[in-house]
């Protein structure tokens, strides 16, 4: 199940691109369908056929140009689990490269269509 998911960047590429993160409850949830919607000015993310608003953002009137001749967004998702992201406190190197272990992310890019209210 979604947590939360938050907005880190919006910018105009080839389509409408915005960057979000989502943090799951637990490991194993794979429940995450984007649905976008835009009321005025403003972006709202919601996950599948529920109503309710994940997250909202204020669109810039470029970002709303390019929302409103592409009819679609491209989503760049950045999933994270609450437990396993976050801080790294303790560095454990790889003795063979001297380099410290990452924690481990899913990345996902997806476009989706938008509706407008």
């Amino acid at each position: 199940m979604v947590d939360t998911v938050s907005v880190s960047r919006i910018n105009v590429r080839d389509l409408l691109s915005v960057d979000i993160e989502v943090w799951m409850k637990h490991p194993d949830d794979m429940d995450f369908k984007p649905r976008l919607k835009i009321v005025e000015n403003t972006l709202f993310i919601s996950n599948g056929e529920s109503q309710d608003t994940l997250a909202q953002f204020g669109l810039e009137e470029e970002h709303m140009l390019a929302a409103q001749r592409d009819r679609r967004i491209e989503l760049r998702v950045k999933f994270q689990v609450h437990g396993m992201h976050g801080r790294l406190n303790t560095i454990n190197p790889i003795i063979a490269d001297g380099k410290a272990k990452k924690l481990a992310t899913a990345n996902w890019k997806t476009v989706q269509p938008v509706a407008f209210e």
